[in-house]
């Protein structure tokens, strides 16, 4: 057979397989937010199990806290083994969290009283279970996109992380269409059993599919023999051959990166860089998960702008209109980010000696500068400019905005300064950054709101949060600094 057969028969067959991870990366990250429905069972455990709100915030936390302390571990699993291993380790977990915790409901009597505290144990190590399981699958879709689209791995990671968002969404409306009756709400058995065979043959399926495709083969070129060194030989090769490559360097922006550091933990831990980074990260992610979990409490902190309760909006409506704010802000930034990035800076990609063939306008360290300079004026602006419900507008663009950036830029930052082998290792070490800033910058929040409220009851008045952002805005100065320490150290390699 012909070698021009062989090859488009290899690269037919490589579009194919890469049609198949698509859809298998696509439906991870659909189904893979599953625990975050947890708000839609709520009502029907208090009323079935006769759970307490302490319970119910256990049990909750539980499926929140499977997911990052063991980042590492999956990242690696991911760059050992690759991500298909993590999508058949995130089906047997779906499968046995949310099928175990559908049958502890469905053996617990109608008739109770008083919960029971063994369900409520039962429960609470089932749905850890299952926030394992979404770790596994988060790291399956947006690394099987990353390390399939090296070249847009802008674009590779802010669709599938934003379709990770959207799996909550994606979730309930299964659950309120099929699943809730008018008169007895969800029925959280079968919605549960669901989840499991549901999530569990996703999953599956993605176990088949989710591997990274190499490219094809090149064909072999003409090697003429050189007493300087072998030169590969083809019709655009230049008769003067280094001018002609430092001709080239200049007209198409060619940057070599730096070679790929080592792969040991200790190695990444030794960077100065890494740290500086990690640093950027606990102030960004950290705080603006403290804005996400918290404006509920902002908002009821604040009067309406209308002096008269009537055509008020109420707290609730006023609540759910900065969570849109939210939302939309951090959707939009991730599909906007994601493929600036990549037009903009292109990554470097090969291994060993990394290359980028496309020219790079700006460092990606410029998106992360970007974030953390809105975090800065949207905290100064919560200092000098908010006396109302309606002027908190702000802080939800500017933090979803910051969020939404940070997240998307991250794994093709991480793979242009440490290599794209240990992509997922190193992505899964960072992430503690948000685990330990979320709850530094949230009970700084809660104590000095605390300080300012008498009885227990709900902190009302702008001293609530004053002295809390305005710490906010010097840390992010901060960061704003060791992010330009950064953007200067790595600007021809990131």
């Amino acid at each position: 057979m012909p070698l021009s057969v062989q090859q488009t028969q290899r690269t037919h067959l490589r579009r194919v397989r890469l049609a198949f991870a698509c859809v298998s990366i696509a439906a991870n990250a659909l189904c893979g937010g599953s625990v975050f429905t947890f708000s839609l069972m709520s009502p029907a455990l208090v009323d079935h199990l006769k759970l307490t709100q302490p319970q119910l915030t256990t049990i909750a936390l539980a499926g929140m806290m499977g997911q990052y302390p063991f980042a590492a571990m999956i990242g690696k699993v991911v760059d050992k083994y690759g991500p298909w291993a993590c999508s058949i380790i995130a089906s047997c977990l779906f499968f046995a969290g949310f099928g175990l915790f559908a049958k502890e409901i469905a053996n617990t009597p109608d008739d109770i009283t008083v919960p029971s505290s063994s369900t409520f144990h039962h429960l609470t190590v089932y749905f850890f279970i299952a926030g394992l399981g979404t770790a596994f699958s988060y790291f399956s879709s947006i690394f099987a996109a990353c390390k399939n689209f090296p070249d847009f791995i802008g674009i590779a990671s802010g669709t599938s992380i934003t379709l990770f968002g959207l799996s909550p969404m994606f979730i309930s409306i299964l659950a309120s269409r099929f699943f809730s009756h008018p008169d007895e709400g969800l029925d959280v058995t079968r919605f549960l059993q669901f989840l499991a065979l549901f999530c569990g043959a996703v999953h599956l399926f993605g176990a088949f599919t989710l591997h990274i495709i190499p490219l094809p083969e090149d064909p072999p070129s003409v090697v003429l023999e050189d007493p300087e060194g072998s030169v590969h030989i083809d019709e655009q090769t230049a008769l003067l051959h280094g001018k002609r490559g430092r001709t080239a360097e200049v007209e198409t922006g060619v940057v070599v990166a730096s070679p790929i550091k080592g792969s040991s933990v200790v190695d990444l831990v030794k960077d100065r860089y890494f740290w500086a980074l990690a640093f950027v990260l606990f102030v960004i992610l950290g705080s603006s998960e403290m804005v996400i979990s918290n404006i509920g409490t902002i908002v009821l902190s604040l009067a309406s702008q209308t002096p008269s309760t009537i055509g008020a909006p109420s707290t609730d409506v006023a609540t759910a209109t900065q969570v849109q704010f939210l939302s939309i802000a951090n959707t939009l930034s991730r599909l906007v980010v994601g493929p600036l990035a990549d037009f903009v800076s292109p990554t470097a990609t090969a291994s060993g000696t990394q290359s980028i063939s496309r020219k790079r306008h700006v460092s990606r360290v410029a998106f992360l500068f970007f974030s953390v300079l809105v975090l800065a004026f949207t905290y100064l602006w919560m200092v000098l400019g908010v006396k109302s419900q309606v002027d908190l507008w702000a802080l939800s663009i500017g933090a979803g905005v910051a969020y939404g950036s940070a997240f998307t830029i991250l794994p093709s930052l991480v793979s242009s300064a440490w290599g794209i082998d240990d992509l997922g290792r190193n992505f899964g070490i960072l992430t503690y950054a948000p685990f330990l800033g979320a709850p530094a910058f949230s009970y700084f929040y809660a104590f000095n709101a605390a300080s300012h409220s008498s009885d227990g009851a709900v902190c009302k008045g702008i001293e609530c949060w004053s002295t809390t952002f305005s710490w906010y805005t010097a840390v992010t100065i901060v960061a704003c600094g060791v992010t330009g320490y950064l953007w200067r150290s790595w600007r021809d390699q990131v």
